[in-house]
């Protein structure tokens, strides 16, 4: 076979074909086929994956990725050369031969990401600080590993699979060893009567069917013998320890013929052993393994639901404006995706056409859907109601804000409330006291027991180990803070850390910054005033900038080149209104940032200075200021080259459920402290329309961290919301600090808990959902500590003087298992609570 392999060429092929002898053989022409430009696959039209027209060329991939790494950047494979790979150019429509087939598959499966190729970790759900490479129990409690690589869509079942399994195949023997000795416990006659060798034959098969339970009691033998070398006592101790002594003490007695106590009654001798309890305490323990894996599986279902809602596939459109379909894993920025009515946003992105209404309530807890247009940001998972959209991604992947909400619903359901550590505490203490307790109830039945005291000892020792078991206790507070951050999730409410939520409900002070908090964080300029020789012109104050001069139009150009680099609010109003206006920006250089005043910058040779810069007040400009202040808009001045030139008036609306939030958080009794480096006129006029008394205006960042140290040093509970970069420092100083999800990324690190949709309605939902969840504790804690209390002096047999009552250790086996799915049944209302 020959080939001319040149770039940007159709290649053609033909191919000798075979003879025989006598008969002569001609050369039959082959396909012509085509280079993959990204791959440099040698691809057949009729079988290619896609074809892209550019330039009026047409151009054929082997698979779809090639297709839109073309549509990216087209100039980048073709090289602008004159020659290019094109439909016309194809001279043969036969089939390509079955050789370059078997070439091309294996270029239609794509490599593994990097993340897929990453190997995962595991934690433990009530130990975060263990982190092992290799799933399994953790060292410390016995509970099984979870994934913390929460993207992880494929959940490793193996541990509930293999307790099952063993389930199953102790049931199986179990049974039968019940049928065998139910008739003793319920003292009618042995199957096999009275003699002596027939009690040992019942005892030799019931050792043959305990046995392979015992067996499958594995994993409880091995974690308690990990809980014993570790230091850290735990249900798997007294699980194994009661599951073991029952065991080896029947088959001790069995193995030497009578036992302690033999006697020729076979239902008194046969009281001797334990295989019973020793099977059915294990299958019921593996029993409410089951139960418990199974719920467990059920607190992580928001993060699954969040996983869920991002599309996996997306409409891309190429260069030539048709559309395939990628896998949202192989989006990249500033690719152009369709999304149709109905459909899930891929990713995040802005509007680029089209006209829409997206429902968001999935992300941000509001029920009203927005609406949407060219420019505006889209949040990938959300679903388009009515119109069609093309969409510019801005984000993909890890960068998406649905991302980012899992990976913080995943480490606030590993992070720890404070109550949990004080259970912890009681927790490592409770089991040596179980087994102290275990130990002198089998030395005092023993010693004062009725005849066969041995016997009664055993027993109720065994059922004093497994009745205490600590699992309900451990499950209690975990359980309930897994499943109430995963419900907040889902209501807009993204929980950084446990204890930002336990406490939330315990604020008696909530500070709030004005601009994007209280405000829409939007501000726009509504009028410039142009200043000659420090002297306001006699232009209306209320002037709409549309209706301004050349020479506003140059103020303003020369404002917005400065502000250019500024990520402040006000300075992006002033950036948008000369954009509006197609104001080309100026170079700017030696830009710099004065904390709580401005910014100054030097543009075409002039140094520009814009900000508040309050000692202009006494210059004859404080009335215009104060004029703009009681509109509600904010008075910002530029300077050239030192000298007072225009005023900016600036506004801000105030966001539509800031007042009844504010309303609803002062009937809790919330003080609510309003701190802004706005001018005091401005913040004032905010503060009246909704309510506030506490107004602290003309405050720098260091101010609003010193006002709220002032504020927890006097005891109050405090927690602050802010959106900005200022904000940050006292975010961090305050007890919770709440970030609204539209502000910089610097106020979200700095904050507990972050709010999607960015106003403080979202701190009532919070405010409820952390009430609920410190309620739902307490009755978890409730159930398993009250359920202790009253079963282990049951078990030890302290009711038996006065009503002759003992606790069998299969029943408290069973009342164990009970208890931990108790607690978490109780846990898993939280996902129904109505925020």
């Amino acid at each position: 076979m020959e080939a001319e392999n040149n770039a940007g060429r159709v290649i053609p092929v033909s191919i000798q074909l075979g003879s025989k002898a006598g008969v002569s053989s001609q050369p039959q022409a082959a396909p012509s086929l085509f280079e993959d430009l990204v791959c440099h696959m040698l691809v057949e039209r009729e079988t290619a994956a896609d074809a892209v027209v550019y330039q009026g060329n047409t151009y054929y991939f082997c698979n779809l990725n090639c297709s839109a790494k073309f549509s990216r950047a087209p100039l980048r494979y073709t090289g602008g050369e004159g020659e290019q790979q094109t439909e016309s150019a194809s001279h043969s429509e036969h089939q390509p031969s079955e050789s370059m087939q078997a070439l091309n598959q294996d270029h239609t499966t794509s490599k593994p990401s990097a993340d897929e190729s990453t190997a995962n970790q595991f934690t433990c759900p009530m130990h975060p600080e263990i982190i092992t490479a290799k799933p399994g129990p953790c060292p410390l409690c016995g509970m099984a590993l979870e994934s913390l690589d929460a993207s992880q869509t494929v959940e490793d079942d193996s541990e509930l699979v293999d307790m099952t399994r063993r389930f199953k195949l102790a049931l199986a023997f179990t049974v039968p060893l019940i049928a065998l000795t139910l008739p003793e416990m319920l003292a009618q006659p042995n199957l096999f009567g009275d003699q002596l060798a027939n009690m040992q034959i019942s005892n030799w098969l019931q050792f043959a069917l305990a046995t392979p339970v015992v067996w499958l009691a594995k994993p409880f033998f091995e974690r308690a013998l990990d809980s014993i070398k570790n230091k850290s006592w735990n249900m798997f101790t007294l699980i194994g320890g009661g599951v073991g002594i029952s065991y080896l003490y029947s088959a001790f007695a069995t193995a030497t013929t009578a036992g302690i106590g033999t006697t020729s009654h076979s239902a008194m001798a046969n009281s001797f052993t334990y295989f019973e309890p020793a099977a059915v305490i294990t299958t019921l323990a593996l029993l409410g393994q089951i139960m418990e894996l199974k719920a467990r599986k059920q607190t992580g279902a928001a993060i699954r639901e969040l996983i869920a809602l991002t599309p996996q596939v997306a409409h891309f459109i190429k260069v030539d404006e048709r559309e395939i379909d990628i896998a949202v894993a192989k989006l990249e920025r500033g690719d152009r995706l369709r999304v149709r009515p109905g459909e899930s946003i891929p990713t995040d992105g802005i509007v680029v056409d089209g006209h829409s209404t997206i429902d968001e309530s999935m992300l941000t807890g509001e029920a009203l859907a927005a609406g949407k247009q060219k420019g505006d940001t889209v949040i990938g998972g959300t679903i388009n109601q009515s119109g069609s959209l093309v969409i510019k991604a801005t984000k993909v992947g890890k960068e998406t804000i649905v991302a980012g909400i899992i990976k913080l619903v995943a480490q606030a359901q590993r992070s720890r409330a404070p109550v949990q550590k004080r259970v912890d505490r009681i927790a490592s203490v409770f089991v040596p006291i179980v087994v102290l307790i275990a130990i002198a109830t089998f030395i005092a039945w023993a010693a004062l027991g009725p005849q066969p005291s041995m016997s009664y000892a055993l027993l109720n020792a065994v059922a004093v180990l497994i009745i205490a078991c600590p699992c309900a206790l451990g499950l209690a507070t975990p359980m309930s803070i897994t499943v109430a951050i995963g419900r907040g999730a889902k209501a807009g409410v993204l929980v950084k850390d446990a204890q930002s939520l336990e406490e939330l409900r315990q604020v008696d002070v909530l500070v709030v910054d004005k601009t994007g908090t209280l405000t829409e964080g939007k501000p726009t300029v509504t009028a410039i005033e142009a200043i000659s020789q420090g002297q306001s012109t006699d232009r209306q104050a209320d002037q709409l900038l549309n209706e301004q001069p050349l020479p506003i139009e140059q103020l303003l150009q020369l404002a917005a080149s400065a502000e250019a680099n500024s990520e402040h609010p006000l300075g992006r109003a002033i950036v948008a209104a000369a954009v509006e206006r197609g104001l080309e920006l100026l170079p700017a250089k030696d830009f710099q940032s004065i904390s709580g005043e401005g910014i100054t910058a030097r543009v075409s040779g002039k140094k520009i200075t814009v900000g508040h810069f309050r000692n202009h007040a006494d210059k004859g400009h404080s009335e215009r200021v104060s004029y703009f202040g009681d509109q509600g808009a904010t008075a910002v001045l530029l300077e050239i080259d030192g000298v007072l030139s225009a005023l900016f008036a600036i506004s801000d609306p105030i966001k539509s459920t800031a007042q009844q939030a504010i309303s609803d958080l002062q009937k809790q009794g919330i003080e609510i402290h309003m701190l802004t480096g706005d001018s005091q006129k401005t913040a004032q006029t905010v503060a009246t329309k909704l309510g506030l008394d506490t107004v602290a205006a003309e405050v720098t960042p260091l101010q609003k961290h010193d006002y709220i140290a002032k504020l927890v040093a006097s005891g109050k509970k405090v927690a602050m919301a802010g959106d900005g970069i200022n904000d940050a420092a006292a975010l961090a100083k305050a007890n919770i600090g709440i970030a609204m999800g539209n502000g910089t990324s610097v106020a979200i690190e700095a904050a507990g808990i972050v709010l999607v949709k960015g106003d403080l309605q979202g701190i009532v939902r919070a405010r409820k959902l952390s009430q609920a969840m410190a309620s739902n504790i307490n009755q978890n804690l409730f159930l398993a500590f009250g359920y202790n209390t009253m079963a282990v002096p049951i078990a030890a047999g302290l009711l038996y003087p006065v009503w002759g009552l003992l606790l069998n250790p299969m029943i408290a086996s069973m009342a164990m298992s009970l208890s931990s799915v108790s607690v978490i049944a109780n846990a898993l209302r939280l996902r129904q609570i109505k925020l």
